[in-house]
């Protein structure tokens, strides 16, 4: 009786951590109405941005940051958002953005919630935050 009850307890927690992750929807991309590959043109324009934590201030960083992903995502010229954090470096944040253009990104920079967030950075970050700024390219054809 005892090593069925342990065998079971096993399977739950097995079973939990297998199917656990799956079932995870906090990391999805913003998917509204007609969003998807066909919606991101060819000459859209892409964010990659990379900020670290001061030795010390992850946590502080991360509580700051992990708000701009709702935000984000609930802005209408926003195609594309993801946060992520290196496994490997806690506090090593790399930002993955699409707009249409330029301007709608520029927009977003000059959103009261991204100014706040940039000017806590002095005090969190190790040098600011590197921008790559990038296009879309599709296929020849596309």
């Amino acid at each position: 009786m005892i090593t069925t009850l342990r065998l079971q307890a096993s399977a739950i927690l097995l079973g939990g951590l297998l199917v656990g992750p799956v079932l995870r929807t906090d990391a999805l991309a913003q998917e509204g109405p007609g969003q998807g590959y066909a919606k991101i043109a060819s000459g859209a324009y892409s964010v990659v941005a990379e900020v670290r934590a001061k030795p010390g201030k992850e946590a502080e960083l991360r509580a700051v940051t992990l708000p701009l992903i709702d935000l984000v995502r609930s802005d209408p010229a926003n195609l594309v958002y993801f946060l992520q954090e290196d496994r490997e470096a806690p506090g090593h944040f790399i930002f993955y953005e699409i707009f249409a253009n330029e301007a709608d990104f520029e927009a977003h920079n000059a959103m009261p919630y991204v100014k706040e967030w940039f000017a806590k950075l002095p005090e969190l970050a190790d040098g600011g935050v590197k921008v790559m700024r990038m296009q879309i390219l599709a296929p020849a054809g596309d």
